[in-house]
């Protein structure tokens, strides 16, 4: 590769290392939802089914929301578990990176300046939240978009459909999202080639007939669908949550730093809107147009996962940029200073953001060493109904019970079709996410939150082992019966008195 510096395959190969950085440091990726991943991780392995199988089940089934969980079964028994996780999520950015700078040389003819802009949107708020699966398939969406129009300017249709039917199956079973999204990519940008010469219509049932070779997974969505008891889908049009969304594309930890970065890379758009340094490729802008589309008409809930369409808008901005193009006479070295300068300090803050988050972990964490092997942990995470910018990312945080001390712990997620992992305790409400997480006082907009004295006295005591309050300081007299194994600020690990009566389980109480 020739041209300018940001053209050449060493700025590609620094690029990819570079954002890699903010996660070489942190013993796990300290991203939100991520330990409740490692926690059925674990369960998955088998390697502490002796303990394990007492409280979990664990039977793969085909859905589309298995990337990183494959990639850990594969790699676990060689390096450990959260080795293997640590990899597999340093990977995610890193490829997205690759992939958007690949997909700007295949769009504008040549890596375009502004296309450094979007870089930092590899550590954007679905990835921050831990949406792994989701990041690794959208990393291959963006990638395989790429391939897909290069071997359409070589003409290569044969081979194209030949690699994306196999190569579209795979993006799937990473998550379903993320194949959609890859699906999104291929129509837009055939229906904008084929709009020139056509009507919109005509050019619209050209390109779905030409998309044909990613939809081979319709099929097996008709099999995921059919596995179990349709997943909860809901929230739609709710303009507030949609602004919030906005505002946190690149939400992190400092809102001084991620408010101004969102802005610059909207006044970036709106250059390419207005066309006064650049211009949209017409493929770029009719995905990037989709894809806001979708943002407005997904529901917050689809099947069962959350943020559905928030976790679409980093995407959108992310394809608008690679496929802005300079224009003629446009500072085009300037532009690729200011983007270089723009992913470095974002890089950098998100390196110290996620220092600091590890800190944090390590110090929570240092409760497990007090805790047995195989024990029932009921858990209460310290929450508040508005949660702040810079999220403590501990609600999942019990997990590390059940990953490194084979322990049963109440947050894993209850999943409807077709599961993966099971709760046999019969614990109703507490066994399971929400009831680790804990508020002060009712939070109106979510019922489903107990306050912690109300969970501290219903849930089933004789259940469980211990308890573990996770900067979730308890008055005294909600603490009767337990006995401190462990304690450091507002956080602290009890032993149940088993001479205490027990409560039965069940759902909240009203």
């Amino acid at each position: 590769m020739t041209g300018r510096w940001w053209e050449r395959r060493w700025f590609f190969a620094a690029a990819m290392l570079l954002a890699a950085l903010p996660l070489l440091w942190p013993a796990v990726p300290p991203l939100t939802d991520l330990p409740g991943h490692i926690g059925r991780y674990r369960v998955m392995l088998g390697d502490e089914a002796a303990l394990l199988d007492r409280y979990y089940t664990f039977e793969w089934r085909l859905v589309g929301n298995l990337g990183v969980d494959l990639l850990v079964a594969a790699l676990a028994p060689l390096m450990g578990l959260e080795p293997a996780v640590k990899l597999v999520v340093i990977a995610i950015p890193v490829l997205t990176t690759g992939a958007l700078l690949w997909l700007s040389r295949e769009l504008t003819g040549r890596v375009s300046p502004w296309a450094l802009f979007a870089l930092p949107l590899a550590y954007g708020y679905p990835f921050q939240f831990g949406f792994v699966n989701y990041c690794l398939a959208m990393a291959l969406a963006l990638g395989g978009w790429a391939l897909w129009l290069r071997l359409g300017r070589l003409q290569r249709i044969g081979l194209r459909a030949a690699i994306f039917v196999p190569f579209g199956l795979v993006v799937w079973t990473c998550h379903a999202m993320g194949w959609a999204m890859l699906g999104l990519f291929v129509f837009a940008g055939e229906w904008a080639a084929r709009a020139k010469d056509r009507s919109v219509f005509r050019a619209a049932f050209d390109a779905g007939i030409a998309s044909l070779p990613v939809a081979p997974p319709v099929l097996a969505m008709l099999v995921w669908w059919g596995g179990g008891a349709p997943a909860d889908t809901g929230r739609f049009f709710d303009l507030i949550a949609k602004l919030k969304g906005l505002g946190s594309v690149l939400r992190d930890r400092w809102m001084w730093l991620d408010l101004p970065a969102l802005l610059v890379i909207v006044l970036a758009v709106y250059a390419g809107i207005r066309g006064e340094a650049g211009r949209f490729v017409p493929q770029a802008a009719a995905a990037a147009g989709l894809t806001a589309l979708a943002f407005l008409l997904l529901p917050f809930t689809l099947l069962g996962s959350a943020y559905a369409d928030l976790r679409l808008l980093p995407f959108a901005f992310a394809v608008a940029l690679a496929g802005l193009a300079p224009r003629e006479g446009a500072p085009v070295r300037i532009i690729a200073l200011g983007g270089l300068a723009f992913f470095l300090v974002r890089t950098l803050g998100t390196t110290a953001s996620f220092a600091f988050y590890d800190a944090d972990w390590r110090r929570e964490l240092a409760a497990l060493d007090a805790l047995p092997r195989g024990a029932r942990v009921f858990a209460l995470v310290g929450d508040g109904c508005d949660q702040p910018w810079a999220h403590s990312r501990r609600t999942h945080l019990p997990a590390f019970a059940t990953a490194r001390r084979a322990a049963f712990a109440n947050d894993q997620w209850r999943m409807e079709g077709a599961p993966l992992l099971r709760v046999t305790l019969p614990l109703g409400y507490f066994a399971h996410d929400p009831s680790q997480i804990s508020v002060e006082t009712a939070c109106p907009h979510d019922p489903n939150l107990l306050p912690r004295d109300r969970a501290l006295a219903a849930f089933p005591r004789d259940a469980f082992t211990h308890v573990w309050l996770i900067d979730a300081p308890t008055p005294p007299q909600a603490l009767r019966g337990l006995r401190p194994v462990w304690k450091q600020d507002g956080s602290a690990l009890y032993a149940i008195d088993r001479s205490a009566s027990g409560l039965p389980a069940g759902a909240p109480p009203q």
